[in-house]
């Protein structure tokens, strides 16, 4: 199983003071060790001499990201809590989400549920593994009301797959399957490449180095079908004292849509839920 330890960046066993009774959760839990995931184990310290050759930026932004002295991360786990909607004119839902990422074999399980009407839950499955992305939804997680797969979800999972490692462990990054391009002082590319299949994205970044916006193309799920749309993930504030890394604070994720942006998801990762290099089973 999954360990359960939260917020130490390690995750021993018989040490789980945050072991949540949730069969969100549970459904986690069974859903990452299916997959199959290999296990990764810890590697060298990152060091400046890692770094050197990057662009400025991305130097900065590494370092705001507290990588320099920790060992390279290969996984983590995390809790979300906000609302979020499913079309442009709908009403907001409250939410909640757990989600595994591994860079040992690049892979992300999330499952989210919100509850319409404050009563009826729905759950949604986002995956990409194996080189492949898919998006299930489920009413009452009984009853299918969506499920998208294809090239268009594999790209689309993937990016979202680079954009969470970028917001919260970057030396998943740090491999042979990620390149850094500079753009300027307050930007760069970075572009991840898995399955034959690449992706990039632009990182905007303050004067400290924290990131405050990411961009990148994804697909839409919409009413009238699949749509091509500029996709970012602004990030107003970092909480850097309760945890012991930089976290973001209330995010948001957006489609600039040709009537306007659409902000479908809003909220914040919990702090005492997030932990690094934790084993898929």
């Amino acid at each position: 199983m999954i360990s359960t330890r939260a917020g130490t960046g390690r995750g021993g066993p018989g040490e789980n003071p945050l072991r949540p009774k949730d069969r969100l959760y549970d459904r986690l839990v069974a859903d990452v060790a299916a997959a199959h995931l290999r296990s990764g184990h810890p590697e060298g310290v990152v060091t400046d001499a890692d770094l050197a050759g990057l662009p400025d930026a991305v130097q900065r932004y590494m370092r705001f990201m507290g990588v320099v002295g920790r060992p390279r991360d290969w996984s983590f786990r995390a809790r979300f809590v906000g609302r979020f909607r499913m079309r442009p004119d709908a009403g907001w839902a409250t939410a909640e989400a757990w989600q595994y990422n591994s860079a040992v074999e690049i892979a992300r399980v999330f499952f989210l549920r919100i509850r319409l009407a404050h009563l009826v839950p729905v759950v949604g499955r986002d995956t990409y593994v194996h080189g492949h992305g898919r998006m299930l939804v489920k009413l009452m997680n009984l009853v299918p009301v969506a499920d998208g797969k294809g090239e268009e979800f594999d790209r689309s999972e993937l990016i979202t797959y680079l954009n969470d490692a970028v917001l919260l462990a970057p030396s998943m990054l740090l491999g042979p399957a990620a390149s850094w391009a500079a753009v300027d002082g307050r930007a760069f590319d970075v572009t991840l490449t898995d399955a034959a299949r690449s992706v990039t994205a632009r990182v905007f970044v303050d004067e400290r180095g924290a990131p405050v916006d990411f961009h990148a193309d994804r697909y839409a799920t919409l009413p009238s079908g699949l749509t091509l749309a500029r996709w970012r993930t602004p990030v107003t504030t970092w909480d850097t004292a309760l945890s012991q890394r930089p976290l973001p604070g209330p995010a948001k994720a957006v489609y600039d849509l040709p009537d306007g942006p659409f902000p479908y998801i809003e909220g914040r990762f919990m702090p005492g839920t997030v932990a690094y290099n934790v084993a898929p089973g």
